[in-house]
């Protein structure tokens, strides 16, 4: 793989994975809809100011449909049943459920995509789920809904098919705008609904709060979404997708850290089994060249 496209997938899986202890401690002091809603909203103006002088390449006529598209199933599906998925599951099982998104664009990305499908990938995307399984274990306490469970499987699909059709379209639009559209207009559909059930005075203004929308708006959304969507155009999305079980364990390792919460032989098995995905999904199958017999020159 290219250096550039590594050290891009680096600084996105950084910035999710320190995503969700930060947004963890922020919404002790905010309503989820509207906090998930004014990320977007602020992220996609945020984009749009500093892209602003190549408005041209917006092309509303031709690509509004990809715009809508995106915003329903990138940030309104994605972000509002994650959310609601949250209050009825414990963490570590919704996690789970969330990162069956590799297996389903996997196979989202083998039938409509056409990338290939091997036995040793298929491995590896087990593996990977498997490895998510492990590291948030510890998660698994509390009551456990159906709804919640059915909400967590809806955001993996809902993740899976964003990114397949994000692939499918990435050539037909400027891949900044995309970004700055999907975050506007799903932004604009989340705050409407945190609007209508969530007070918008029970958010608490101090500086944990302020500290978590300034980082998700700026990383959390407009940079990482741009990171995402170019990883997305530039390579396989089931590769691009496998790497993203890296996310969840790199929130529990800087949960281990930095807010005390115990190494267990899980979270280290759950390590080996992501690395293992990693390299498997990516391996390339080895192709056995003939050796074509050189012919001698005719003599006279």
């Amino acid at each position: 793989m290219k250096v550039k496209w590594l050290l891009m997938m680096s600084g996105l899986i950084v910035i999710w994975g320190v995503s969700w202890p930060i947004y963890k401690l922020a919404l002790d002091y905010t309503p989820p809809l509207l906090f998930s809603g004014m990320r977007c909203l602020l992220g996609g103006l945020l984009l749009a100011i500093v892209i602003w002088k190549t408005r041209d390449r917006i092309q509303w006529r031709k690509n509004w449909k990809i715009y809508i598209v995106t915003a329903i199933l990138n940030i309104t599906l994605f972000y509002g049943l994650q959310t609601e998925g949250l209050k009825l599951v414990p963490s570590g099982l919704f996690s789970v459920i969330v990162y069956f998104q590799p297996i389903l664009v996997g196979l989202f990305a083998w039938i409509w995509l056409g990338e290939s499908m091997t036995v040793t990938k298929v491995i590896g995307l087990i593996l990977g789920f498997l490895g998510v399984i492990s590291v948030s274990a510890e998660g698994f306490t509390g009551h456990v809904s159906v709804p919640g469970i059915i909400l967590g499987l809806l955001t993996a699909v809902s993740w899976a098919l964003g990114t397949v059709y994000t692939k499918k379209t990435a050539n037909s639009v400027d891949s900044l705008w995309m970004v700055a559209f999907q975050c506007l207009i799903g932004g604009v559909i989340l705050m409407i609904a945190g609007f209508s059930t969530e007070k918008w005075t029970s958010i608490v203004w101090n500086g944990t709060y302020i500290f978590g929308l300034a980082f998700g708006t700026i990383l959390g959304i407009a940079i990482s979404w741009i990171l995402y969507v170019l990883l997305v155009k530039t390579g396989d999305a089931s590769v691009v997708a496998t790497f993203t079980f890296l996310v969840p364990m790199l929130a529990v390792i800087i949960g281990t850290v930095f807010m005390n919460e115990p190494f267990t032989i899980l979270l280290f098995v759950g390590i080996l089994f992501i690395v293992a995905s990693i390299y498997l999904v990516n391996k390339k199958k080895k192709t056995v060249q003939k050796q074509v017999p050189v012919q001698g020159k005719m003599g006279a």
